[in-house]
């Protein structure tokens, strides 16, 4: 299997399984719905902390640079966010795509559905051009990027089910317009691996990038929900949690080191792309 196939094959996974999960998710209870998201702040804070900007830092010629990509990374995703491009909504009523509290049964003639789907797609095309920046790094990072962006992808493609709903789509039109949008990061992985490839000094504030993404999310946008529930029962069920996506995180960074480090079936694409 060639490296762009793997980057295509992860960006698939990523997410289109991510969207059929989080449509066979509408079925489960609503307090599910906060044990995806803990876990995934945990997800994407163990990938971007203990396995994207450590790579970052090995490849970069000095640690200010990186450190200014980061920061510069998050104000850039504070604007998209402030732009409602990159707003994610994890149920069905948000303040950024206008689904008021108390709404009822009525609709908004498809306005939310429809800047949902923007900020998703857009969304999607950069987490799969940090898919593409990571494999091209090394492969083992690329596979725990792609798992940390699934994770984080299946709550998020739940809420914007939700949105869709209120909106006035149907169940059937709004997992083809979530499916349509989550093609959107095989488009970035293709675009961010023809690119980047001749441009290997420019991976590791790449990576930066992508790190600070998934901080901001996890930082600015998943913790914040889940102060609405402080009774310390919920409190300890939220911290158990997040510890278990950053430790889910490290288990796989450590599986697919051993996978590639020839003892398992992916050591070869691993050799032949280090």
């Amino acid at each position: 299997m060639s490296l762009l196939a793997m980057i295509l094959l992860a960006s698939a996974a990523g997410g289109l399984l991510s969207v059929l999960l989080a449509s066979v998710a509408l079925n489960l209870k609503a307090e599910w719905v906060p044990v995806m998201v803990s876990y995934a702040i945990g997800a994407l804070l163990g990938a971007a902390f203990l396995e994207i900007l450590p790579h970052a830092m090995e490849h970069a010629g000095g640690f200010g640079t990186l450190s200014g990509t980061v920061l510069a990374g998050i104000f850039g995703f504070f604007i998209l966010e402030k732009l409602v491009l990159w707003r994610h909504c994890h149920t069905e009523h948000c303040e950024a795509h206008g689904a008021p509290a108390g709404a009822g049964h009525g609709h908004d003639h498809g306005r939310a559905g429809l800047m949902i789907t923007v900020g998703d797609t857009v969304h999607n095309f950069v987490d799969g051009v940090a898919i593409a920046a990571a494999f091209l790094v090394d492969v083992r990072l690329g596979v725990v990027t792609a798992f940390a962006i699934a994770a984080h992808e299946i709550p998020q493609e739940l809420g914007d089910f939700l949105i869709l709903l209120h909106s006035g789509y149907s169940k059937v039109q709004a997992l083809m317009l979530n499916l349509l949008s989550s093609a959107a990061m095989l488009l970035g992985a293709l675009l961010g691996y023809f690119l980047l490839t001749p441009l290997h000094n420019l991976l590791p504030y790449m990576l930066a990038l992508a790190a600070s993404g998934m901080i901001y999310v996890a930082v600015a946008d998943l913790i914040p929900g889940l102060h609405k529930r402080v009774e310390l029962g919920h409190t300890a069920q939220q911290a158990l949690l997040i510890g278990l996506g950053v430790l889910t995180v490290w288990g796989a960074g450590g599986l697919a080191e051993r996978w590639m480090s020839g003892h398992g079936p992916l050591s070869a694409l691993a050799k032949e792309y280090s």
